[in-house]
């Protein structure tokens, strides 16, 4: 089947996820010391059914991604989260690993938790607040890394943006912080429930400088991986980093489908400043940098900006030629991030004066998808699926 031919085919089935029916709260997570040993035994069961998937070109397109969960709508990172967004019907669900002092793989936005959790409430972990350079920028604040699991696993998740977000904040303190591990189970537990392969959405957070403390990010993510049987071709997960050579390193260890995430033109993957490589995101996107990119990954994650630049008073311009030259290198899109709050909508889809009231998110989602990317992450999966199946209606 031609590119073009499996967009057609695939706008259609988007229809059906926008109208699922939602279900109903997910079987409790089993929980226990012994958890990875229990892991290891079901690896024969999990590779019949993660191995024998697909793939992502059998996805729905425009894919629907929920970034860091349901973020929109509940604190991101918790499996509250994640299992709003698959009752929402979103296609994949995201999470973003970092590390802890003893190795585990924890899914926070970043190392920094002070915004996402109640570690300044605890005061046997005052003396743990410093202040850390990470990736050439200083943050002072609690960090994953001066944690063992154990400790993180005494703080509650919060609200990141509670002056935007303020109903959410009602459930503050709700849900732990997940490992990935954790995460990995849910998904068997809820694919099992719901009679479908339940896809994620991988990153890893500041591989150079947490692979500089003896903490590496890969070889962790790869184990895990093959433990549950998400690490071949066809396994229903996107690999994804800001910087190329993390999914490069991961592509050398697992099959799983890898995605180079781009940030400003005019910026620097940080493991390319490390290096002395004087590449830009602008030298990735044109045709020579997406070659190179899909010589060891299969699609990228551009900031919208790379779709569709803003003008100087915040509206949107006319596209970019980047969805038709990443589709000329075999290359998919999933660009980042839509929400609905007028804060993050581009000016002419903003209606009002109130910053974190929505705006005219359809609007924007009929730019966007229109220009042909095949899917994009958004706070507001279910927002999403409905401009989606707008543009399905449309074709």
């Amino acid at each position: 089947m031609t590119q073009g031919e499996r967009r057609t085919t695939a706008r259609r089935t988007v229809l059906g996820a926008a109208g699922a029916t939602v279900l109903g709260a997910s079987t409790a997570l089993a929980a226990g010391t012994g958890a990875a040993q229990a892991a290891d035994g079901r690896t024969a069961a999990a590779d019949r059914a993660h191995g024998g998937g697909r793939g992502y070109r059998a996805l729905p397109v425009p894919t629907v991604i929920a970034h860091r969960g349901a973020s929109g709508y509940r604190p991101e990172h918790t499996l509250g989260s994640y299992r709003h967004a698959l009752d929402l019907g979103a296609h994949v669900i995201e999470q973003d690993l970092v590390p802890t002092k003893d190795g585990h793989l924890v899914c926070r936005h970043e190392n920094d938790i002070t915004g996402t959790t109640d570690v300044a409430d605890h005061p046997e972990f005052a003396s743990r607040k410093t202040t850390k350079s990470v990736d050439g920028t200083s943050y002072t604040g609690w960090f994953t890394e001066d944690f063992t699991l154990a400790e993180l696993k005494t703080l509650r998740a919060k609200e990141r943006i509670p002056g935007t977000r303020q109903k959410n904040t009602l459930y503050d303190g709700r849900w732990t912080i997940p490992t990935f591990e954790e995460v990995l189970r849910w998904a068997e537990d809820e694919g099992r429930r719901r009679g479908r392969e339940i896809w994620l959405h991988v990153e890893t957070k500041h591989p150079t400088y947490f692979r500089s403390l003896g903490l590496g990010l890969e070889e962790r993510l790869a184990k895990l991986l093959r433990r549950y049987g998400r690490h071949r071709a066809n396994s229903p997960v996107f690999l994804q980093s800001f910087e190329p050579s993390s999914v490069q390193r991961l592509s050398k260890l697992v099959d799983s489908p890898g995605v180079v995430l781009l940030s400003g033109a005019a910026s620097r993957p940080w493991d390319f400043v490390q290096a002395g490589d004087p590449r830009t995101v602008a030298d990735l996107v044109t045709p020579e940098g997406l070659r190179w990119i899909a010589s060891y990954a299969q699609g990228i994650g551009p900031t919208l900006d790379l779709v569709i630049p803003k003008d100087a008073s915040g509206r949107l311009g006319d596209p970019t030629t980047l969805v038709r030259d990443a589709h000329a290198e075999g290359l998919i899109l999933h660009p980042y991030t839509h929400r609905n709050e007028n804060a993050f909508l581009p000016v002419d889809f903003r209606r009002g004066t109130d910053p974190t009231a929505y705006g005219d998110s359809f609007g924007a989602l009929k730019r966007y998808l229109g220009t042909g990317i095949d899917g994009l992450f958004s706070d507001n999966p279910d927002t999403a699926l409905l401009g989606a199946a707008d543009l399905t209606a449309r074709d």
